[in-house]
């Protein structure tokens, strides 16, 4: 299945919902926020359809890395997101952008701040699987379940083939490209390499495990 194009107005909408219920679960103070599980992977490894399975399973909430994207340019919707927490949370969010600011060269773009407190709100506000954008390393490894997704590249290939109905080639240029920029994203602003295991709880190989019984893994490690 190919991926949804959503349009800016389409994610404006989304977040205005998503704020909504966190305003609504904020007043719910006896309801138990959950952990957070984030999902990084390879290029055509099943990635974003086991985010959608799993957050199915566990009745989470979903971000992909295109909302996210939007959000977190968006100075007024990064405002908005920012805003549902209480003024203890938002003190709390602030202390620790400050401590991953220590090192300033890492924040070159404002881009990228708003992209922490995004994501960093999100993590607060638990009960969500995040994909990609380096929410793995943003968020405190505390209530959060790290799962790395890959498989071998002739099964990615494969799947860019079935799913985009292109050539081998095709498929194999669109996933080096797809990793390289990836990989160069996290190197530019985080400084380490994307494919480092020590940065995860769980690495799940794709190619010999299927979707459902990945499922079933992270729903064990989660709880």
């Amino acid at each position: 299945m190919k991926t949804k194009t959503l349009s800016a107005a389409a994610i404006q909408k989304m977040v205005d919902e998503q704020v909504r219920k966190w305003d609504i679960m904020g007043r719910d103070r006896k309801k138990k926020i959950a952990p957070v599980i984030t999902i990084s992977r390879q290029a055509g490894s099943p990635g974003r359809p086991l985010a959608q399975a799993i957050a199915k399973e566990l009745k989470l909430d979903i971000y992909g890395s295109r909302i996210i994207d939007e959000v977190a340019k968006s100075a007024k919707m990064s405002g908005a997101v920012v805003a549902s927490l209480d003024e203890k949370g938002r003190s709390m969010l602030d202390d620790w952008i400050s401590i991953l600011e220590t090192d300033r060269s890492l924040w070159s773009y404002q881009y990228l701040k708003h992209l922490v407190k995004v994501i960093l709100t999100i993590g607060r506000h638990g009960n969500a699987v995040i994909l990609g954008r380096g929410a793995h390393l943003i968020l405190p490894p505390e209530g959060v379940l790290r799962v790395r997704v890959i498989a071998s590249l002739e099964e990615r290939i494969k799947n860019v083939m079935a799913e985009i109905g292109c050539s081998r080639d095709e498929a194999r240029g669109r996933i080096i490209t797809v990793d390289a920029g990836r990989k160069a994203f996290i190197r530019k602003y985080f400084h380490t390499d994307i494919d480092d295991p020590a940065h995860y709880d769980l690495v799940i190989n794709a190619a010999r495990i299927p979707v459902e019984k990945a499922v079933d893994m992270i729903k064990i490690a989660w709880r």
